[in-house]
């Protein structure tokens, strides 16, 4: 039986929405990145209520108000948090000792557990940051 041009909508729809291309990536992974991704994906949700999950630039993410607060990945041999903003990294200077960070990116080991209290505790500088520009702006 052919499918109407309404299921057709529908189902091509929900193939794109962030929450099915977010799993479809966390499968594609192997165990111990899904494994790392799933808790860091947990760990900023949960810092961050309000976000909206989002799928861009091949990765998965949250926005807040509009703006992108954070994206997770996963590589070889480490997950990677990002963007970690100047103000982050001098606020978390201490904390992010001994974690290799390139540019605006912080690098985890995947032969380690998700450093979770750390992980909140960006999230929640970031939401700052970010609730902090759009206060100015208004």
């Amino acid at each position: 039986m052919k499918k109407s041009s309404s299921a057709k909508s529908s189902s091509s729809a929900s193939a794109t929405q962030p929450g099915v291309q977010v799993r479809a990536y966390l499968a594609s992974l192997a165990p111990d990145a899904r494994s790392a991704l799933k808790k860091l994906r947990a760990t900023i949700r949960a810092g961050a209520p309000d976000a909206v999950e989002v799928f861009s630039y091949g990765m998965p993410g949250f926005k807040l108000d509009g703006r992108p607060l954070l994206y997770y990945a996963a590589w070889k041999r480490h997950s990677s948090l990002y963007p970690l903003t100047a103000a982050v990294k001098r606020a978390h200077e201490a904390d992010l000792e001994g974690y290799e960070i390139s540019k605006s990116t912080l690098k985890l080991p995947l032969d380690e557990p998700p450093p979770v209290a750390l992980v909140k505790r960006l999230v929640k500088t970031r939401v700052a940051e970010l609730r902090a520009r759009t206060a100015r702006k208004t």
